[in-house]
């Protein structure tokens, strides 16, 4: 795993309004890393996420991916460049089949690249492929979130921004799901940036974690550390 970072974030700040959401948020993620960002809600870990990809408006700072500045790109443009965001919730179409919301995922890349991202997908999620035809309503909540990061992954990104993939799903399966990321990063070399209220299943399977408070970033290090860190897992991670 390289350890020169392939996004990087310089000194971030974020608005709501006159709130200030993200206050001289910096940090750096390694090509290939898996990496936890912690905190309580309200601590600006979901503003981060979509600054990052465009969503939101950065007041100042620089979002960097590779060394390019993405901070004043519009997000349609921040996914071509490689950064793909699977938002809270999933936000997948219950209206639409699982292979069409796999579809819009790649509706940017040719097709010939989109059946070979669709088949790479499938081997991904062996749950998803009997189930390719049917309504997106008809899954289970692990199986939404498994074709929410299928589709993130249908863009072929360089790196993947997952705010909060566990909400509502039952222990077993954001486990299942945590694993499953870990997996992914291992066996692709994708780089891997996780939001988590659950933060010690984050820190399980995550290189190093950030942890955030009223928009900044009060602590970081390796995910070991931060588990043994009684101080830290009291103040601001809840167990």
């Amino acid at each position: 795993m390289s350890t020169e970072p392939l996004l990087r974030v310089d000194d971030l700040h974020a608005h709501h309004g006159a709130v200030r959401a993200l206050d001289d948020v910096s940090l750096a993620v390694p090509a290939q890393g898996m990496c936890a960002v912690l905190g309580a809600n309200g601590a600006g870990k979901t503003t981060l996420l979509r600054t990052l990809t465009g969503l939101h408006p950065a007041t100042s700072g620089r979002v960097l991916l590779d060394g390019e500045d993405l901070t004043r790109l519009p997000a349609e443009r921040v996914i071509t460049r490689g950064l793909a965001h699977v938002p809270e919730g999933g936000g997948v179409i219950v209206e639409l089949t699982v292979e069409e919301n796999l579809r819009l995922g790649a509706l940017w890349r040719s097709s010939r690249r989109d059946t070979a991202a669709m088949d790479e997908v499938m081997d991904l999620f062996p749950p998803l492929v009997e189930r390719r035809h049917r309504l997106a309503s008809t899954l289970s909540g692990g199986e939404r979130q498994m074709l929410a990061i299928g589709r993130a992954l249908m863009a072929r990104p360089r790196v993947l921004l997952l705010d909060e993939p566990s909400l509502g799903l039952a222990p077993l399966v954001t486990q299942k799901i945590l694993t499953l990321l870990r997996d992914l990063r291992d066996s692709t070399g994708l780089t891997v940036v996780l939001v988590e209220q659950n933060a010690a299943g984050a820190l399980s399977v995550t290189d190093h974690g950030f942890v955030l408070n009223q928009g900044r970033v009060v602590t970081e290090g390796s995910s070991a550390e931060l588990l043994a860190d009684d101080r830290t897992r009291h103040a601001y991670l809840g167990f």
